[in-house]
């Protein structure tokens, strides 16, 4: 059995005192989708922000390849990408300009394999408009674009499928099958029906949790 990338042991977490989860335990193993559900307010963004280390507002213990995260932290951080559930791109800025910043601290890439990853999120022909004066969905494609250039063996995505048309959704279901494919580990949570083949679960909601 492979070593889980990340583990959690006991977690739990307050807010506003209530308590969102405790005693939550779980693993992400290499070439698996899970997916964190529950309804609005228990917890599913807090836990996504947690793992990708942006809350230290909890208790309990996580893992990175089996060792204290906090030992090896600049390790997580660079095999670890985060997407929020907001786009994260500068409006002034046009989609290429976005896509050489949100990849510029990781794996520079050049422009034409940028364009390509625009082009495979449907933006081809916007990819030098300025981000103000797209859609939503559009502006999400930018931030969606990084996906298909990311190398990192661990994605944590909040709300991945929010503005996005049913054609996109597809696309981000079978590049999420892809990625566990290849080895890598998916956490994601979304409002959208998602029910990959072999996906697990983890369940938020009156202050405990289950992995299903």
């Amino acid at each position: 059995m492979s070593e889980p990338l990340l583990q959690a042991v006991e977690l739990q977490c307050e807010r506003d005192e209530r308590i969102l989860f405790r005693d939550l335990s779980f693993s992400i193993l290499p070439g698996t989708v899970t997916r964190v559900e529950g309804p609005n307010g228990s917890g599913k963004t807090t836990l996504l922000r947690m793992l990708a280390g942006l809350n230290d507002a909890w208790s309990g213990d996580l893992f990175w390849c089996g060792q204290p995260r906090s030992a090896r932290r600049e390790e997580f951080l660079r095999n670890t990408l985060y997407l929020g559930h907001r786009p994260g791109i500068k409006p002034l800025l046009t989609p290429l300009e976005n896509l050489r910043a949100l990849t510029a601290g990781r794996r520079p890439l050049p422009d034409p394999v940028l364009r390509q990853a625009l082009d495979g999120t449907g933006l081809s022909g916007f990819q030098d408009v300025p981000c103000r004066n797209l859609s939503a969905g559009q502006q999400r494609r930018v931030t969606l674009a990084r996906l298909l250039i990311a190398d990192e063996p661990l994605w944590l995505l909040d709300e991945v499928f929010t503005a996005i048309d049913s054609a996109g959704v597809s696309a981000i279901e079978n590049l999420l099958q892809q990625r566990a494919s290849e080895g890598g580990a998916v956490v994601v949570t979304t409002h959208h029906d998602l029910n990959l083949p072999g996906m697990q679960r983890i369940v938020l909601g009156g202050g405990a949790a289950n992995e299903c």
